[in-house]
């Protein structure tokens, strides 16, 4: 087992619904709990199945089980599915050294469609996150996802992007052994791509 950079560590998985989060959350637990940590999962649920907010807490030690609920200001890692569900969970549970990873492809509430509110722009969703962060990577995981033939495999290259920063012990042949524990043999190709597609888009 690899020492921690912070016990417990705290990792925030953050989407909307219908795009994967609980699977992704489920798959990086997975992970780290084969590498022999201590893993606690918390999470929370829109008021809608698919469109509502949905967010994961994933707290890592070496030591003991923590409670389920990261406190406010204290994330390590954030991963959105989503970009402005990036700035929202920052905004709770934030601060400048969190490290920050948000796919690009907006998914607009029924509000903004309605014409009700207004959605900011990638630029506008940059500087506020640099605001809030050092270190923040904005990654077209929807746009890799549809030519692997599924956007969904975009939560996919959303942990291999986890894995390229090297920040945690989430290594490719962890990513095999899960991930042949949860699907049929025909779909482990196209998310080994999506794997190494994200780790990819991070590395030096």
């Amino acid at each position: 087992m690899e020492p921690l950079i912070q016990d417990p560590y705290n990792i925030i998985i953050a989407g909307v619904g219908g795009q994967g989060n609980v699977m992704a959350s489920r798959v990086v637990a997975n992970m780290l709990s084969m590498k022999g940590y201590w893993i606690t999962i918390g999470e929370t649920f829109g008021a809608s199945q698919r469109g509502g907010s949905v967010m994961s807490h994933i707290r890592v030690s070496a030591a003991s089980i923590w409670s389920p609920q990261i406190p406010k200001g204290k994330a390590h890692i954030v991963i959105a599915l989503e970009p402005v569900e990036a700035i929202r969970i920052m905004m709770t549970y934030g601060n400048r050294d969190v490290n920050v990873l948000t796919n690009t492809r907006p998914i607009y509430p029924v509000s903004v469609i309605a014409g009700e509110f207004s959605y900011p722009d990638l630029d506008e969703i940059k500087t506020t996150l640099d605001s809030l962060s050092s270190h923040v990577w904005m990654i077209d995981a929807t746009d890799e996802a549809m030519k692997l033939g599924n956007p969904i495999l975009s939560n996919i290259i959303m942990i291999g992007a986890i894995s390229g920063l090297g920040l945690l012990a989430l290594g490719l042949e962890e990513f095999m052994t899960v991930i042949g524990e949860t699907f049929p043999e025909k779909l482990q190709v196209v998310n080994k791509r999506a794997f190494e597609i994200g780790r990819n888009k991070v590395v030096q």
